[in-house]
């Protein structure tokens, strides 16, 4: 058992039938988020991979652009009882430490829930990013489009035994599985595949497509465009907003890709017959 899964027990009723059995459920734990010393967001997310969902975390926050601006992101050695292993400090490069107060004007601390995005955005207006319009030079065919859910859910082993857990991938063009995580919240796993390439210097990540489990919110697509990422797909169905920032950005934006078939919301000039 991972420490992402936890043995619980429950009562199974089956129309007048119960019983009394053993289950497995998704563990969602809060992980404290310490900049510079000094609190910054407490996430409810699923332990596993938490540095790498910490800068991808921080990325989408626009607290760091890169690898360069961070320093170190280490477990808190003072954190104790129900805190051990839940509490991550994060030191910043002199430079981006220097201008750590200005980035954080327009912020409050932040608590998110496993279905939070950017909860701690204390404007509408600061959700969107002012960053230019991303452009990729590749398609990907409808074939591959549609056999990314199939490959995918392979790796959700997570989800095969609780049926609690999200999960997000990064794909090459041709439908090649690079990365994988899974999380109780969407957003989570999609911070932790960014993440872990932020940390190897692998960003922007324009050659890649980013599938996801669930549906496609706004914050995924904007934390898809800060990674540089051209082209979202999802299972399930992009919210409007979400729709609008893919127009904006130049993102190739899918839905409901399921079976043989999706729909394109943006940009489908990336998708190849």
């Amino acid at each position: 058992m991972t420490d992402a899964l936890r043995r619980v027990d429950v009562m199974r009723v089956r129309a007048a039938a119960r019983s009394r059995a053993r289950d497995v459920a998704a563990v969602e734990e809060p992980l404290e988020i310490r900049l510079q010393g000094e609190p910054f967001a407490v996430i409810m997310r699923t332990p596993g991979d938490d540095v790498a969902l910490a800068a991808g975390f921080l990325l989408a926050e626009r607290v760091i652009a890169g690898a360069g601006d961070l320093t170190s992101i280490a477990p808190c050695r003072y954190a104790t009882g129900a805190d051990e292993g839940n509490v991550l400090q994060v030191t910043l490069a002199p430079a981006r430490a220097a201008a750590l107060p200005g980035l954080l004007a327009s912020r409050r601390r932040i608590q998110m829930n496993a279905s939070c995005g950017l909860c701690g955005r204390l404007t509408i207006a600061s959700l969107r990013a002012d960053v230019p319009p991303l452009a990729a030079g590749w398609t990907m065919s409808a074939g591959v489009v549609a056999a990314l859910p199939a490959r995918l859910r392979p790796a959700q082993a997570g989800f095969e035994a609780t049926g609690g857990l999200h999960a997000a991938a990064l794909f090459t063009p041709r439908g090649e599985m690079e990365a994988v995580a899974e999380d109780v919240g969407r957003h989570n796993a999609v911070d932790k595949v960014i993440g872990r390439r932020l940390l190897a210097a692998g960003l922007p990540l324009s050659s890649r497509a980013l599938m996801v489990s669930g549906r496609a919110s706004f914050e995924i697509v904007q934390k898809a465009l800060l990674a540089g990422i051209p082209l979202v797909a999802a299972v399930s169905a992009p919210s409007s907003l979400a729709i609008e920032l893919a127009e904006e950005s130049g993102i190739t934006l899918l839905g409901f890709v399921r079976g043989d078939a999706f729909n394109a919301y943006a940009h489908p000039e990336r998708i190849a017959p």
